[in-house]
């Protein structure tokens, strides 16, 4: 993906547009045109002094008029009205991010033809560690994304949608560091202290499974227990006090969620 003559829309200015476009300065799309809605117009202006490459349209059907590739940005409970109100070109290329918006629907709102996908970028991107579920496999957006960090595309919704639930996991993730913090606190280590040393420990327990994609995370995880050892007994102590139900409901309830807002 590398047309000089390809241009940007973003009808809808909020934290995951800034996510893109930042993480699109970082690449070689860095002078691809784009055009902002005015809809947030700090982040928007914002962008604008930051990027030479980035404009700020007088309303959302300017920032159709001026582009090639959409990114429907916009909160799926307005989504609808914002969509409706738009006057799109066959030769669209447009990509929704609007989270549990079935893609059925918004091929009804859109008023033309257009090629569609559906993505869920996570913030990542912006730094270009981003990992984006896209629906359908679609070969501009993979191409984006995959600039970005990491495209994965899948071939039905239900496998889009169980990506969009495991999403959920980035608040618990940072959850658990919080509770293993403030545990250590509570036991006389400073805050600061036991932050710093979880931050540096998850981090490289990331980096080791990145370097292993061949294999399980339970592999690993027995690699990382010594039989009768303190990392066997804490994740036993866990399962057996249903913490991994616990987590396993939990993301069904978020799965739930999303199908039935489908």
């Amino acid at each position: 993906m590398g047309d000089s003559t390809m241009r940007i829309g973003f009808v809808g200015t909020g934290e995951i547009t800034q996510a893109i476009v930042t993480g699109i300065s970082k690449t070689d799309l860095a002078d691809t045109p784009i055009q902002l809605s005015p809809r947030n117009a700090a982040i928007a202006s914002k962008l604008a002094e930051r990027h030479a490459n980035v404009t700020v349209a007088a309303d959302n059907q300017a920032v159709l008029d001026n582009a090639d590739l959409v990114f429907l940005a916009i909160r799926p409970q307005i989504a609808e009205e914002v969509v409706r109100a738009l006057k799109f070109r066959a030769d669209h290329h447009v990509i929704s991010l609007a989270a549990a918006t079935p893609f059925d629907r918004l091929t009804t709102w859109i008023d033309a033809p257009v090629r569609l996908a559906q993505a869920i970028p996570l913030p990542f991107v912006a730094t270009l560690n981003g990992a984006t579920a896209i629906h359908p496999p679609d070969e501009i957006a993979a191409a984006l994304f995959s600039k970005l960090g990491k495209a994965i595309e899948v071939s039905n919704k239900t496998e889009y949608d169980l990506l969009g639930a495991a999403s959920a996991l980035m608040g618990t993730y940072f959850g658990i560091l919080e509770a293993g913090t403030r545990w250590l606190e509570n036991k006389g280590l400073g805050y600061d202290s036991g932050r710093a040393y979880l931050v540096q420990m998850f981090g490289a327990l990331t980096e080791t499974a990145a370097q292993s994609p061949d294999r399980s995370f339970d592999d690993i995880r027995i690699e990382f227990s010594t039989k009768g050892g303190l990392n066997e007994q804490v994740y036993t102590n866990f399962a057996a006090d249903g913490g991994i139900k616990a987590l396993c409901n939990a993301l069904d309830g978020v799965f739930n969620r999303i199908r039935h807002n489908n």
